[in-house]
């Protein structure tokens, strides 16, 4: 039997990077066990990114209100529980996340690891942020690993792989504003497994980031005032 695999892909104003992502995608061979389905959430996006993605073989969930990274994952993991996929892999819309790194997040789950995370500071190759981002992501390293016991280096990071317990815990309640940081607090209280695998990343092909340099340490703040409720919030 098929393991079914999700490729979810978050999407505001992609249009630029999109083409290029699912043609990479289209084309990427995986071991025959694999099941691939592709699912763009456009979160309410003002440019042509629905025009472009109903052009390739992929899902399309086009909301209806903006929700934000969070609310468009969840979406996708929703998505995901309801139609019984094994596992559901976050890949951002903008190109950061080269499709043939997915291997490397497959292999890691083979031992049953619930949370993989894709770290492009492990191997230290590739695209590896700006020296303020990197700061701060060090940092995020510590907290979690305070809150968790966890050494997850690169928390921040939108390339992960989550297996079927993540996904459930997942689609009930996944956090709105700075998901990736505060759900490694939530999945690490449910008693799930994480582990990082060393991925390459690339720049960005489209679309700006929403975090610059000035606004990193307001940023910084608030994803930690975050972080430190998901670990007091009592359990669903």
């Amino acid at each position: 039997m098929s393991i079914k695999v999700l490729i979810v892909m978050p999407c505001y104003n992609e249009e630029s990077a999109l083409p290029l992502l699912l043609n990479e995608l289209c084309a990427l061979a995986l071991p025959e066990k694999y099941a691939l389905t592709l699912l763009v959430i456009n979160d309410c996006s003002k440019d042509n990114t629905v025009a472009v993605a109903r052009k390739h073989q992929v899902k399309l969930l086009d909301l209806v209100n903006n929700l934000g990274i969070g609310g468009a994952v969840q979406s996708g993991l929703k998505y995901a529980k309801e139609n019984d996929f094994d596992v559901a892999i976050q890949l951002d819309g903008d190109g950061q996340h080269p499709p043939a790194e997915i291997i490397k997040l497959l292999q890691g789950h083979e031992d049953g690891t619930d949370v993989v995370i894709g770290s492009r500071f492990l191997s230290k190759e590739g695209f590896q942020s700006s020296f303020m981002r990197r700061m701060g992501i060090r940092y995020f390293y510590r907290l979690n690993q305070v809150l968790t016991g966890n050494n997850i280096y690169d928390s921040t990071s939108g390339f992960r792989l989550l297996g079927k317990k993540a996904i459930d815990i997942a689609a009930a309640y996944y956090p709105d504003d700075y998901p990736e940081p505060e759900s490694l607090i939530i999945f690490s209280k449910a008693g799930l497994k994480i582990k990082e695998v060393p991925v390459l990343m690339s720049h960005r092909l489209g679309g700006t980031s929403s975090i610059s340099n000035s606004s990193s340490i307001y940023y910084c703040i608030k994803v930690t005032i975050s972080m430190l409720f998901s670990f007091i919030r009592k359990p669903q």
